[in-house]
């Protein structure tokens, strides 16, 4: 159940967004602040939603898991991990005291995200509060439950925009049995090729990533069919296993970007394209994630210069990390979609004091 009305945290968070809303006072919703880096500069009171913290229920044989806000992600993937169960999204902590609402709010996802699903997949239901303090109910508590299914995921990714996230209901999923990881040598050209034909063949893969000419692939599944891929790749690519180990650390440093291509002063771009969009060639470093569906991009590129490239193959640009947000964080959104942001803002925070600016300046 949500946690109770005389919660005495729950009950301060509630009055500190009366008294804020009286006062037309701006707040910056806030976890650990692990991901302070994305979206445009928090402004505001900090409201520290830790003390919300939790489990709430979790049934392992209904593969579903309910946690307040401020729990640490760490917490939650422990106890999943205890039942041989996982967060299937893999998402980025970006720090040791990363929260289940940080992990929401943002909704970003990691390596596995091309085939399990992305972080709004995985909500089932979530709890805000509104403006007046009032706790808004979204979603179901289990799978089967799909009544507000689609106004649960509107927190997933909304960045604090539209209240702070109380408690979150996520589906879970099973470890896989077996995992191997392999790599070989290809240029980026013939890696995007591979990686969108593969995908259309009943291969195991549940991740992807290409590199400087090297492409990593993770297959996970059953283990004969774990291996019978493997050694597919080895026979027909030249492709070379790496250890468990070694394939650990590098999923975990494309997830939390403590890979080496990440390092470094040049702005980093998020590009999110068609995944058969062939190689949008701007100077810098690149990488591709997701079988070509995510491209980074390190690079002192102008905004306008690399928001233009991606909207000639179909796709936007977000610019993740460092340099001049002066021209926006975000790509800019077609007229349609600004009118329906400013809807939904309107409709959960009309005065306009949760994370203001966070996403777009009038959001």
């Amino acid at each position: 159940m949500s946690a109770p009305a005389t919660d005495p945290v729950l009950a301060e968070l509630r009055d500190r967004v009366r008294a804020a809303a009286a006062a037309r006072e701006p707040l910056c919703i806030r976890g650990a602040g692990t991901k302070d880096f994305y979206g445009q500069p928090p402004v505001g009171q900090p409201l520290d939603m830790r003390g919300c913290r939790g489990i709430v229920s979790y049934e392992p044989t209904e593969l579903v898991i309910r946690a307040r806000c401020g729990t640490p992600l760490a917490e939650v993937e422990a106890a999943l991990a205890e039942r041989g169960q996982m967060l299937a999204f893999e998402p980025p902590a970006f720090g040791r005291a990363a929260t289940i609402g940080g992990v929401i709010a943002a909704g970003l996802s990691g390596p596995r995200r091309a085939s399990a699903g992305a972080a709004r997949d995985f909500v089932l239901g979530a709890t805000l509060l509104d403006a007046l303090g009032r706790e808004l109910r979204f979603g179901g508590q289990v799978m089967k439950n799909v009544a507000g299914y689609d106004v649960s995921r509107l927190a997933c990714g909304s960045l604090g925009i539209l209240g702070p996230i109380v408690e979150v209901s996520l589906k879970v999923l099973p470890r896989p049995p077996a995992e191997i990881s392999v790599r070989l040598r290809i240029d980026e050209a013939g890696a995007l090729r591979a990686v969108n034909e593969w995908g259309g063949q009943p291969l195991p893969l549940s991740a992807s990533a290409w590199c400087e000419g090297v492409l990593t692939l993770r297959l996970s599944g059953a283990a004969a069919a774990v291996e019978t891929a493997t050694a597919r790749f080895e026979r027909e690519h030249g492709a070379q296993r790496l250890d468990a180990t070694q394939a650990a650390a590098y999923w975990a440093g494309i997830r939390e970007q403590s890979d080496p291509f990440f390092e470094g002063a040049r702005p980093l771009w998020r590009l999110s394209l068609p995944a058969t969009a062939p190689v949008v060639d701007l100077p810098g470093a690149r990488m591709f994630e997701w079988g070509g569906a995510q491209r980074w991009l390190r690079s002192d590129m102008p905004a306008e210069a690399v928001r233009a490239a991606a909207a000639r193959v179909g796709g936007t640009a977000t610019l993740f990390r460092g340099g001049d947000r002066s021209a926006g964080v975000f790509h800019p959104l077609a007229p349609v979609n600004a009118a329906l942001q400013r809807r939904l803002k309107e409709a959960f925070d009309p005065g306009r004091i949760f994370n203001p600016g966070r996403m777009y300046p009038d959001l």
